[in-house]
């Protein structure tokens, strides 16, 4: 599988190179299922070219923060944060460059909703809360941000 800007400069990654790749993989056999094992390799061949692309990535942005700062603390959260291929991987990276990483047991990792609400416990464990007054904004002007 290829491993999309890997050892490229900065930070950006995308995986649509990947996205491809699997996709012309999988067309090559016919209509149907696809036996067992050759969804479980392709499957296995994805998963290993995220996990270098993503520890490749998260090193460059380590190894820039570092550069400016001590090094510190990688975070990973959300759905992704449940896989322990990518776990391993991100870890062995902030290892490398002297950061440590923190993640969220699998368990509270394979919804977002499940992630926010966690956020909401641990602020009203330490008695934090926020008044119920804000008004959304599905729109904001990124010329406020700038400001």
């Amino acid at each position: 599988m290829p491993r999309p800007l890997l050892g490229r400069p900065g930070c950006d990654f995308s995986f649509s190179g990947l996205k491809t790749a699997v996709a012309q993989l999988v067309g090559t056999y016919p209509p149907g299922p696809l036996p067992a094992q050759d969804a479980a390799d392709i499957s296995a061949g994805f998963q290993r070219a995220v996990a270098d692309v993503m520890a490749d990535r998260a090193g460059r942005a380590m190894a820039l923060f570092a550069a400016r700062h001590n090094p510190g603390t990688l975070v990973v959260a959300g759905g992704v944060a449940a896989n322990a291929a990518l776990r391993a991987a991100l870890a062995d990276a902030a290892a490398r460059h002297g950061f440590s990483l923190v993640a969220p047991p699998p368990g509270l990792c394979g919804d977002n909703a499940v992630m926010v609400a966690w956020t909401g416990i641990e602020r009203l464990r330490l008695g934090l809360s926020d008044p119920l007054d804000h008004a959304p904004r599905p729109r904001w002007p990124l010329a406020e941000l700038a400001a």
